[in-house]
């Protein structure tokens, strides 16, 4: 008799994802978090922290591209980018697809997470070594940005799930941080999870961060192995509307996932995730 592996996540107390899998290549317990890495059947190599999913070789490109290209094409001439969290190093390296980019800095909290993935995650991690306009740092994202007031065109918070060190990334006085640490007409963007099952986090960070930002808005993707399927980012900024950007002039790039036609397609919402904006 042939024997089945599978890996689990539970999403909530009532639900989960399943997926068949020939062997774990990596575990360790951080001084942050558990880290696995996993090979799949269906999505090839997956990393997993404190037992969620966080990326995979099959599906990475939706999230990297989706969290990076929106800001990234709003702001008119990003030069100084930072990353929290993202120790996987995906969204650093669509940042750097963007000749404009002087310096893009990580600053993920968790070294054992930057590590595992340019062992294990090489073309996901690919600008995190040997790239002069990288700045990687292991450290708190939350103190980094009250060290630099005012320095950032775009800010991206690429965090896990609001658990664990990940928590005070959701909190307004993370947001007021980041706005301090933004140029006057700087951008952020922020991984704000499932309309599904994260429907008052969603509702609480977007109020939290209209009553900081002029311009705020919420867009959505799919992601097959993240909770439910869709997923949504919120983009906050001091002056630049992701909406009045003309896609005319949004240059074709190597992307999978994101091009000009969905910059401004995403953010059309279903009625009940529109509703989570609205006061």
């Amino acid at each position: 008799m042939n024997m089945e592996l599978w890996y689990t996540e539970k999403q909530t107390e009532n639900h989960g994802i399943t997926t068949k899998i020939t062997d774990t290549l990596y575990s360790e317990k951080t001084e942050f978090q558990q880290i696995d890495v996993i090979t799949t059947k269906q999505f090839g190599r997956m990393l997993v922290l404190d037992g969620m999913v966080m990326t995979t070789d099959v599906d990475e490109f939706v999230y990297h591209e989706m969290i990076t290209h929106i800001a990234m094409n709003t702001h008119p001439n990003p030069k100084k980018v930072l990353v929290v969290g993202g120790g996987d190093g995906g969204a650093i390296r669509e940042i750097v697809k963007h000749p404009s980019v002087e310096k893009a800095v990580l600053a993920e909290i968790d070294g054992g997470v930057i590590e595992s993935c340019k062992k294990y995650f090489p073309e996901i991690a690919s600008a995190l070594t040997g790239n002069s306009r990288v700045d990687v740092q292991v450290i708190d994202g939350i103190k980094h940005i009250h060290d630099h007031k005012g320095e950032y065109d775009v800010i991206m918070v690429d965090s896990t799930e609001p658990v664990g060190p990940a928590v005070g990334l959701f909190e307004k006085g993370f947001y007021q941080g980041i706005f301090d640490a933004l140029k006057p007409d700087g951008i952020m963007v922020a991984q704000t999870e499932s309309p599904w099952f994260n429907r008052e986090l969603i509702k609480r960070v977007f109020k939290d961060l209209k009553s900081i930002f002029p311009v705020t808005r919420l867009y959505t993707c799919s992601i097959p192995t993240y909770p439910s399927g869709l997923w949504s980012f919120t983009i906050a900024s001091k002056k630049h509307d992701p909406l009045e950007v003309d896609a005319s002039q949004i240059k074709p790039m190597d992307t999978k996932y994101y091009n000009a036609d969905l910059h401004h397609a995403v953010f059309k919402l279903p009625n009940f995730v529109a509703e989570l904006t609205r006061d």
